[in-house]
């Protein structure tokens, strides 16, 4: 019950893009389609789940036995760094039209910021490994919910009229206000 609390938490109450500001830019660059946006949420969740285990495993196992906690940041980035690589060859191999949809934002996960922010959310937290797990995979399910929403929510507004003065992207960051408006109902949760 208690992982299923953290996985909750980090969904929703601390969702990491609507009420953290993390990952802002692939979250409103890649939410055009809904296609495009659930393949950078399914890639995200990936990255920041096996990241959080591995990171996890290291800054337990082999950072801190060493004292060398003060290279977490720099260990942290080469993990999720090769970890987008792996995923940059899965997509570039078995789904070719995502993998171009995605276009520059998919190298950018490794610089997103919500994916070293679980992570380093995770040492910051002193989660062991199954909770970092759970923390990381609920971030990013997080993540993944807020894109997918907000890549619905743009299709409906390109075929609906809106005022001049709030066309393109004025309108989509008013529906990302209201967005994290409705996310921080889900405080009442925990």
């Amino acid at each position: 019950m208690n992982l299923i609390l953290v996985i909750l938490t980090a969904a929703l109450v601390n969702n990491v893009v609507l009420s953290q500001f993390y990952g802002l830019c692939p979250f409103l660059g890649v939410s055009k389609q809904l296609k495009t946006a659930a393949g950078m949420g399914a890639a995200v969740v990936f990255v920041v789940t096996v990241s959080s285990a591995i990171c996890a495993l290291l800054y337990n196992f082999v950072l801190v036995p060493f004292s060398l906690e003060y290279l977490k940041t720099i260990v942290f980035i080469v993990v999720i760094a090769a970890l987008v690589q792996l995923v940059e060859m899965v997509l570039k191999k078995m789904s070719r039209g995502l993998y171009v949809a995605l276009g520059v934002y998919l190298p950018l996960i490794t610089t997103n910021c919500c994916v070293l922010g679980a992570v380093l959310t995770n040492v910051q937290n002193e989660y062991d490994f199954i909770t970092s797990v759970c923390s990381g995979f609920g971030a990013s399910l997080g993540f993944a919910i807020s894109i997918v929403l907000m890549a619905g929510v743009r299709e409906k507004i390109a075929h609906n009229t809106v005022t001049r003065s709030f066309q393109g992207m004025p309108v989509v960051l008013l529906s990302a206000c209201l967005m994290a408006i409705a996310f921080y109902g889900f405080r009442g949760l925990v």
